[in-house]
């Protein structure tokens, strides 16, 4: 299966999108509503239809972004708020991204990308990270699909994958999931490593 910008757009466009809430997720609200500092550089890969980086922005976070494969997700935002900058919808491949981010919100992209990408998702991460940058969001503590997306996993292969470039603040079973997911997510901090240079 080909997880590209077609299969994607017609995911969409089909309104097979399972994944999506309608909403912020409860414990990306909780999360968001603690922040303080409103300045700060965050990104929300695969947003898709990113009802996060809408709260955000309604609540005056003005440094979002989004990634997303699927420009009909993108569209579905800017529709929604018109004074979203297009600028900060951005239209390609996560992993062709370049920038630097002080948080990334986790939002059900991980469980959208194939297994074998999980190593390459880890390290860029750790590269679009700002030195005291944070990834912070959900995963499903679940099996789910082998063959499609959204594709599972549990807490032990997440801090198998996570436990050398990050330093694990939290990785616990979510308290606060919406209804549709109680019980199958984790809920994480993850703080990125600075690694100390040898001389």
């Amino acid at each position: 299966m080909n997880l590209n910008e077609k299969f994607w757009d017609t995911r969409y466009k089909n309104h097979d999108i399972g994944w999506d809430l309608g909403q912020i997720s409860p414990p990306l609200k909780a999360y968001i509503d603690q922040l303080t500092d409103k300045t700060i550089k965050i990104l929300i890969p695969g947003g898709g239809n990113s009802y996060e980086a809408e709260y955000l922005f309604n609540h005056g976070f003005k440094n979002v972004y989004v990634v997303d494969l699927a420009k009909i997700a993108l569209d579905n935002l800017k529709f929604r708020v018109n004074e979203f900058p297009s600028e900060q919808l951005l239209h390609q491949n996560f992993f062709d991204l370049i920038g630097s981010f002080d948080l990334i919100l986790e939002q059900t992209f991980f469980c959208a990308i194939a297994p074998s990408l999980r190593k390459a998702y880890v390290s860029k991460m750790n590269d679009l990270l700002s030195e005291r940058g944070k990834l912070v969001g959900l995963l499903f503590n679940a099996p789910l699909n082998n063959d499609r997306p959204p594709f599972g996993g549990s807490k032990p292969e997440y801090i198998k994958y996570f436990d050398e470039t990050f330093h694990i603040e939290r990785i616990e079973m979510c308290y606060n999931s919406h209804e549709s997911r109680a019980n199958k997510e984790l809920f994480f901090i993850l703080k990125k490593k600075n690694r100390k240079v040898k001389l």
